[in-house]
C-alpha cells in the first residue's frame, strides 16, 4: 500500500506532466519514470499504463486547441493514419525488447531538434513547410511505434520532426495533442494482447493529466509565438539530455 506522502507526489508530478503536454507537447517523457521509480510499477506496467492515460490528455488537448483553431485537421488524418499501425507495432515490440537502441535515436532526435529550434527563422519559413500525405503518414507512423515503445506519448517525437519541417509552433503542438489518440487507443489495444494495463492507476492519473493538459493549453495561446518556440527548443533539450543520461547509465 502506497502512503499518502507518495501518493501525494505522484499527483503534483502529473500535474506538471498535464501542463507540459498541453503547452508545449513534452511532458510525457517524464510520466513513465515516475510511475517507475515513484509508483514502484514494472517498467513494461509504466509504458502501458501511461500510453493508455494518453488517451484522455489527447482528448483534453485537442479540444482546447482545436476550439482555438490550432489544429490542422488535413494534415492530423495523415499523421493519425500512419501512427495507428506504428503505435500497435510499438505496443507488441515494447513487451519482447527494452528498447535502448530506440531510446538513443530519440534521445538524439529530442536533443538535436531543441538545438534547431533555437536557430532564428527567416521570414520564408514562417509558415512552414508543405508537407506531402505520403511524408505525413510516414512521420506519424514513426511517431506511433517509437511513443508505444517508449510510454513518451506522440508529442515527445512528433513536436520535434514537425519544428525541425519548420510547423510553427503551435500548430506542432496542436498535432501532437490531436495524435495521442489513435495512438493511445491503438497501443492500449496491442499492450492488452501482449500484456498487461493498470486501468485503476490509468484512469486516475487521466483526471490530473487532462486537468494540467487544459491549463498547458491555455497557458500556450497567451504567449507569443517566439516565446512558445523557445519554451519547447529548453524543453527539448533537457528532455533529450535525460533520456541520453539515462541510457548512457543503463550501459555502464
Amino acid at each position: 500500500m502506497l502512503g499518502v506522502g507518495i501518493l501525494a507526489v505522484a499527483g503534483v508530478a502529473a500535474v506538471v506532466v498535464g501542463i507540459l503536454i498541453g503547452a508545449i507537447g513534452i511532458g510525457g517523457v517524464l510520466l513513465v519514470p515516475m510511475l517507475t521509480y515513484v509508483l514502484g510499477l514494472g517498467i513494461h506496467v509504466a509504458i502501458a499504463t501511461a500510453m493508455f492515460s494518453y488517451l484522455f490528455t489527447g482528448l483534453a488537448g485537442a479540444f482546447e486547441y482545436a476550439r482555438r483553431g490550432s489544429v490542422n485537421w488535413n494534415q492530423g488524418l495523415w499523421l493519425c493514419l500512419g501512427g495507428m499501425p506504428g503505435a500497435y507495432l510499438g505496443a507488441m515490440t515494447a513487451w519482447s525488447t527494452h528498447g535502448i537502441i530506440l531510446e538513443i535515436v530519440i534521445g538524439v532526435l529530442v536533443f538535436g531538434s531543441g538545438l534547431q529550434a533555437l536557430r532564428p527563422e527567416s521570414q520564408k519559413n514562417t509558415r512552414g513547410a508543405h508537407l506531402s500525405a505520403s511524408a505525413l503518414i510516414l512521420i506519424g507512423l514513426f511517431t506511433g511505434f517509437a511513443s508505444a515503445m517508449t510510454g513518451t506519448g506522440g508529442p515527445l517525437v512528433l513536436v520535434p520532426l514537425l519544428l525541425w519541417l519548420k510547423v510553427p509552433a503551435l500548430i506542432a503542438v496542436g498535432l501532437s495533442q490531436m495524435i495521442q489518440i489513435p495512438i493511445a487507443l491503438l497501443a492500449t489495444g496491442g499492450n492488452l494482447t501482449f500484456g498487461h494495463v493498470d486501468f485503476a492507476l490509468g484512469l486516475g492519473l487521466s483526471v490530473i493529466l487532462a486537468g494540467g493538459v487544459i491549463i498547458g493549453a491555455r497557458l500556450a495561446h497567451r504567449l507569443s509565438r517566439h516565446a512558445l518556440k523557445k519554451m519547447i527548443a529548453f524543453a527539448l533539450l533537457i528532455a533529450g539530455g535525460a533520456i541520453l543520461t539515462r541510457v548512457a547509465r543503463l550501459m555502464v
